[in-house]
């Protein structure tokens, strides 16, 4: 079993920021993989389901994002997991928009929900890096990730996360690289494939 976490803000007003996308990652794999209704639990809302093989529960702390730790490590020990059987969905200052970077372990490079995450896990849990670009200038960050995304990167927001549930079957079967290529056959499909761009997600 694994446990894919997204991380975010909970709440109407935080629903649509930067900050959210893990989420929005974890929301679109629920749908588009016939996952079960979100329940509270664990302060926090989860879904079950399958992705291919594997038995998985989807967990979005209700928290908020600087004690998301509580909720992950009350889920991790009712499962009795290890670290390395939960994956987290997290924003990254430091990618660019649009782009997705599996990593196992590490630090939380000053990322508030990761670090409480590092407190209640220890830091060698999956992570997955979805860029949403930098401000230019650190005094920024704190409004840049609690905005909305803009309608200019709506496009490649979407493609972002029809990649991310494409691959979400590879992520959960520890295959990075393949759970990579399938978010970047979305976000940046072979020119020379012979295959037309997939559709825009209707409004």
């Amino acid at each position: 079993m694994k446990l894919i976490v997204g991380l975010g803000n909970p709440g109407a007003k935080y629903a649509a920021n930067r900050h959210n996308i893990g989420f929005m990652a974890v929301d679109r794999i629920a749908e588009d993989q016939g996952f079960g209704p979100w329940r509270p639990r664990f302060q926090a809302l989860t879904a079950e389901g399958r992705l291919g093989e594997m038995r998985v529960t989807l967990l979005k702390p209700q928290s908020f994002m600087n004690l998301s730790g509580q909720s992950v490590g009350e889920a991790m020990r009712y499962f009795k997991l290890t670290p390395a059987e939960i994956i987290v969905l997290h924003d990254e200052l430091d990618l660019v928009p649009g782009k997705a970077r599996v990593k196992q372990g590490g630090g939380h490079a000053g990322h508030n929900g990761l670090r409480s995450i590092h407190q209640h896990l220890g830091p060698d849990y999956g992570r997955v890096r979805l860029g949403i670009g930098h401000p230019g200038h650190k005094d920024k960050v704190a409004p840049y990730v609690l905005s909305d995304f803009a309608k200019a990167e709506q496009d490649w927001l979407d493609d972002l996360l029809r990649g991310i549930s494409d691959g979400a079957a590879a992520l959960a079967a520890g295959d990075g690289g393949r759970f990579q290529n399938a978010v970047a056959n979305r976000t940046a499909p072979a020119r020379n494939s012979g295959t037309e761009a997939p559709a825009k997600r209707a409004p």
